[in-house]
């Protein structure tokens, strides 16, 4: 049997996409399981804190500069906190 004769310019393109769905299935199985997002880990709940503008913004910044997560922060001054309040 011949090989089929691309009759659309949109052939490329159709082949174009099956080979990279190929090409991202066959990495998926590749990598390894990465940790999960906090938003997927079932020991992390969601919470809204109404914080002022101005502070917000000092949060963001330091947490940019740290290259650290905002959540990650008020984690840790929370914990803190939670020490001083029980005299540890």
């Amino acid at each position: 049997m011949s090989p089929k004769r691309k009759n659309s310019r949109f052939d490329d393109l159709i082949d174009a996409a099956q080979n990279r769905i190929s090409r991202d299935r066959s990495q998926s199985n590749d990598v390894k399981s990465s940790p999960r997002s906090k938003s997927t880990d079932p020991n992390y709940t969601r919470t809204t804190v109404y914080l002022p503008k101005q502070l917000h913004r000092q949060l963001k910044t330091a947490a940019a500069s740290e290259v650290r997560q905002m959540s990650d922060i008020i984690i840790e001054l929370i914990e803190e906190w939670f020490e001083k309040r029980n005299g540890k």
